[in-house]
């Protein structure tokens, strides 16, 4: 089963641009991506094949390490790990945080106020409801 890892360590400098490139770089080939640019955190996202969720982490951990090491960057203790295999990811789909469709989490395009369509000035769904003055049509 393939699961997608994401890793962080802390360690006790700030990144560069340059050292999480070299990062990207490095984790590429396990379909990887870097974050860390301006921080003393950096980690990556990784996709390995693994029979659990320990086994995923500890691949990953692996391969994050060499990948640290060949950017050149310090060693860090890790500070942080998750894993999501594809299963878990079929159960729940590309939802939002309510387990409903759509980024933030309601069906349709939904306007500020979280219900579908495009807001009017009065906050309501449709056509503003309101006169220049402030009052109702």
């Amino acid at each position: 089963m393939r699961w997608s890892v994401g890793i962080e360590a802390e360690g006790d400098r700030v990144l560069t641009t340059s050292d999480v490139v070299e990062l990207a770089d490095a984790v590429a080939g396990s379909e990887g991506i870097a974050t860390g640019i301006g921080t003393t955190r950096y980690g990556a996202q990784l996709v390995v094949s693994a029979g659990s969720r320990e086994e995923a982490i500890g691949k990953a951990t692996e391969v994050f390490v060499a990948a640290a090491r060949t950017a050149g960057l310090p060693e860090a203790p890790i500070v942080r790990t998750q894993a999501i295999s594809e299963a878990d990811e079929e159960v729940d789909g590309p939802d939002g945080p309510d387990g409903l469709d759509g980024p933030d989490g309601l069906d349709g395009p939904d306007g500020p106020d979280g219900l579908d369509g495009p807001d009017s000035l009065d906050g309501l769904d449709g056509p503003d409801s309101l006169d220049k003055h402030g009052g109702s049509r």
